[in-house]
């Protein structure tokens, strides 16, 4: 009779800092800029579509908001899938999902339908791609993690430069339907993104001979499957535990009012720019010019966070807070010149909030566990996400001014950074505790004596 298999045990591979993870990195640049960065160059369609459409700016920002939200809520399920197949199936699989909703879109009858295709459609496309390729990155990197998330998100800002004049030249000669069918077309470049992404190696350690080999991730990356009860099977794929940390749900708290802030701005950018009388051309410059510094501020965050010489809760505390401030400041901005160093001081703080809040999150609850955390995160922040811009969007209605959207947003930025002093408490409170736990165990170990020492 054949004696049972023993099982091996596994431990990650050492994270390669680069090789082939610069091609993981140029994916998920490409990544950011065809998800978010779209989302943000939507101002354009949205001037459009408000007058095609004869609608309010309550009832237009909700394509946006729909699509933002959908995002967030299938982060989870965009983890879960790629624990079950592949990361490299599944991106390809939202790329063809975005493409789809994109094109269908440009046949809409009417804003539900927008909601349908643009919103959910492509937004759930948008999930299925941005949670893999984020993840993924995460392992391929650990020492140079800060400095890879911040160019990997710089996509965003590079694309939106790019594609937002791109997208007015569009609308001017073809409509707005005929630029989302191109649009359609661009985003199945997200299928190329997924192709490039490569299983990380693992290595397998067989305890019988002490020895090891390197053998591929298994499907998503995580541990490999065993037989076990359905709470395991469910925590194989989706991480449930984390709702019981404390610091992973105060920062999740961060994110809602966080992402109520985040996404109003750039929808109403261009629109409160013309409404000021600024040209069409103008007020679109104005987002490739955010976007301009918006690429600034996320390298030079990233790379002053992978210097390690400041806390990276405590940096993101302070850029958070300055990008509520400057919003704050945006009524004020009635000139053409006037918004471009607003969109400038803007992009600058968003930039450098965007580069780090990811790694702030790998920070709380480590590299190994990124994968669900970063789909829980983006499910508990997606109330935010949904509600920012109709929220702003009813304060632009009841008041006629795209101004007080930007008033709405920097307060919530501004509530966000106080969950942020609250989780550098806790982060000082746990490394107090821990001293404490340890300088037993050190006199121990040391054959320490503790009369002696205070005599001394």
């Amino acid at each position: 009779m054949d004696s049972p298999v023993r099982r091996k045990a596994v431990r990650p591979g050492n994270p390669p800092d680069g090789g082939y993870g610069w091609f993981v990195l140029l994916s998920t640049f490409l990544v950011f800029g065809l998800t978010f960065g779209v989302i943000k160059a939507f101002g354009v369609f949205y001037v459009e579509i408000h007058r095609y459409f004869a609608t309010t700016a309550t009832g237009t920002s909700w394509i946006t908001s729909i699509a933002v939200a959908t995002v967030h809520i299938g982060a989870p399920v965009g983890a879960a899938l790629s624990a079950r197949f592949s990361h490299r199936a599944v991106v390809m699989l939202g790329g063809a999902l975005s493409s789809v909703g994109m094109i269908a879109g440009a046949y809409a009858q009417n804003l539900v339908q927008l909601y349908i295709t643009v919103g959910f459609l492509s937004g759930l496309g948008y999930a299925l791609t941005w949670t893999p390729t984020v993840t993924m990155l995460g392992w391929y990197f650990e020492k140079r993690r800060p400095m890879a998330n911040g160019l990997a998100s710089a996509g965003e800002c590079v694309i939106t430069f790019l594609v937002t004049p791109l997208f007015q030249l569009l609308v001017d000669c073809y409509s707005w339907r005929g630029a989302m069918l191109i649009l359609g077309a661009l985003e199945l470049n997200l299928c190329v993104c997924g192709a490039l992404l490569r299983p990380l190696r693992l290595t397998q350690e067989h305890p019988e001979d002490g020895g090891e080999e390197l053998e591929d991730l298994p499907r998503g990356g995580a541990e490999p499957w065993r037989r076990a009860t359905p709470g395991r099977r469910v925590l194989r794929y989706v991480d449930y535990t984390l709702v019981k940390n404390s610091r992973f749900m105060v920062y999740s708290l961060f994110g809602v009012f966080a992402a109520l802030g985040f996404f109003a701005p750039a929808l109403f950018l261009v629109p409160y720019a013309r409404s000021r009388g600024v040209q069409e051309y103008q007020a679109a410059a104005l987002m490739s010019i955010s976007a301009a510094s918006d690429l600034t501020g996320r390298v030079a965050c990233g790379w002053l966070a992978n210097l390690r010489l400041v806390e990276t809760a405590r940096l993101l505390t302070v850029t958070v807070t300055a990008l509520g401030a400057v919003l704050l400041l945006c009524p004020l901005a009635a000139s053409f010149p006037a918004l471009a160093g607003f969109s400038a001081a803007y992009g600058l703080a968003f930039g450098a909030t965007v580069s780090i809040h990811i790694t702030v999150l790998a920070d709380v609850v480590g590299a190994a566990r990124l994968g669900s955390a970063l789909g829980f995160f983006m499910l508990i922040r997606s109330s935010g996400g949904l509600l920012g811009p109709p929220i702003a969007g009813v304060f632009i209605d009841k008041m006629s001014d795209y101004g007080t959207g930007f008033l709405m947003a920097g307060v919530a930025l501004i509530v966000s950074a106080l969950f942020l002093l609250l989780l550098h408490q806790m982060n000082r409170k746990e490394e107090r505790t821990a001293k404490t736990c340890r300088l037993p165990r050190d006199y121990e170990k040391g054959g320490g004596d503790w009369e002696k020492e205070d005599r001394e």
